[in-house]
């Protein structure tokens, strides 16, 4: 291979041409952005950038001549719009054709919107982040729209500039789909406690200029309105290619797409073989692993390894440190292990089948879940891992 192509210069984006740098691949290497900054970091647009604790200037991953000792052919500013499979060839918004040997697609997601929304804001870029930055403060009513991390993180950090906040969520628990509903609402009441009108069980019908519409006919009345509903994985320039999408780049255990076409980051759904299921992760950390994961396997495909890791998330709410690891989505049982939920300061376990397949604290420090880490990835039993004593000493209670 002479030319190998990376569409999406964030993350995985960077980490998979840093890796290939690495690796000792000395062609043509492109890197195609559709933001014209130089890749950024994206966690703390929800929290030091909204806040106005950071200045956009500390937000890139790499300082330019970082990348410029990549020797990278950078194509920034410019989106991918269309791929030629047989041909080789990726086509970008401003009409170029770039031909490629090897090809990673890590062109990330964009946010949910709801039909009509006007001028509501989303927060998914750097831009999103400052235009929203700009509305906070004292005597400001804030309406968010989705409780899930990006909505909560949001409202956090609104409420510390002295805003008004209503976080609106349809689920009748917040994140108990992604959590667990005793997590769930653990997080619910921190919300509560620092002066959110948190309203969950209820459905939006539409956003106007003076607020958002709840499908009962009450209008909550806002000067902004964050949509924070989730997204959708940024795979419309790959129709008609013959590559498979079905809600993200579909990928094998290796993370490959087709032959000389890998997946990484948000828009990659990938079979993790850990747990045996196929899984598209969201997640900063996830990013930069599976964009080394798949630079790898490209460069050596006779030694290609699957990609199998622990997924791992964290995000700050208030005086809150939220930590996981693990597949948590569709779990059977949660079991405090360690600390009370009441506290905010405890470790809960998740299983799923016989398995242990996730561990999730608040309030505790990074040892407090290392060694459920270990547990996860070495694929321990239920009774293994919280049945018998756990790491700490204490004794599980089942919830």
């Amino acid at each position: 291979m002479r030319r190998i192509l990376v569409v999406g210069a964030s993350a995985a984006g960077l980490a998979a041409a840093e890796t290939l740098r690495r690796e000792g691949y000395d062609g043509t290497l492109t890197l195609v952005g559709e933001e014209a900054y130089l890749p950024y970091d994206r966690p703390p647009l929800s929290k030091q950038i909204l806040s106005g604790e950071w200045n956009p200037e500390r937000l890139p991953l790499r300082a330019r001549a970082d990348l410029d000792a990549l020797d990278l052919d950078l194509r920034l500013g410019h989106a991918a719009t269309g791929l030629d499979l047989a041909g080789r060839t990726v086509l970008l918004a401003d009409g170029a054709r770039l031909p490629y040997d090897g090809l990673i697609v890590a062109t990330g997601v964009r946010p949910r919107r709801l039909p009509g929304e006007g001028d509501a804001h989303v927060l998914r870029t750097l831009d999103d982040a400052l235009a929203l930055r700009d509305r906070l403060g004292p005597g400001r009513r804030l309406v968010v729209v989705g409780a899930g991390f990006l909505g909560a993180e949001a409202a956090a950090v609104a409420r510390g500039l002295g805003t008004e906040v209503t976080l609106l969520e349809p689920a009748p628990v917040p994140l108990a789909h992604a959590v667990g509903e005793q997590v769930g609402r653990v997080l619910s009441r921190a919300h509560l406690d620092h002066g959110v009108d948190l309203r969950s069980g209820v459905g939006v019908a539409e956003v106007s200029d003076t607020g958002v519409r709840l499908t009962d006919g009450e209008l909550v009345a806002a000067d902004e309105v964050l949509v924070a509903i989730g997204s959708l994985p940024n795979t419309e320039w790959l129709e008609g290619s013959g590559l498979k999408v079905a809600d993200g780049l579909v990928c094998d255990e290796y993370s490959a797409a087709a032959p000389g076409v890998y997946g990484a980051g948000d828009v990659a759904r990938w079979h993790n073989p850990l747990f045996g299921t196929s899984m598209r992760i969201e997640h900063r950390t996830n990013a930069a692993e599976q964009g080394v994961a798949a630079a790898r396997n490209l460069l050596r495909p006779d030694a290609r390894k699957p990609f199998a890791p622990v997924p791992y998330f964290w995000s700050d709410q208030y005086d809150m440190k939220v930590q996981a690891f693990g597949h948590l989505r569709g779990h059977d049982e949660v079991a405090v292990v360690e600390g009370e939920l009441a506290a905010r300061r405890f470790v809960v376990a998740y299983r799923t089948g016989d398995r242990l397949v996730g561990a999730l604290a608040i309030g505790m420090p990074p040892k407090a879940i290392r060694g459920w880490r270990q547990a996860v990835a070495t694929g321990a039993s239920w009774h293994e891992a919280v049945d018998a004593p756990p790491p700490s000493g204490a004794s599980p209670r089942r919830t």
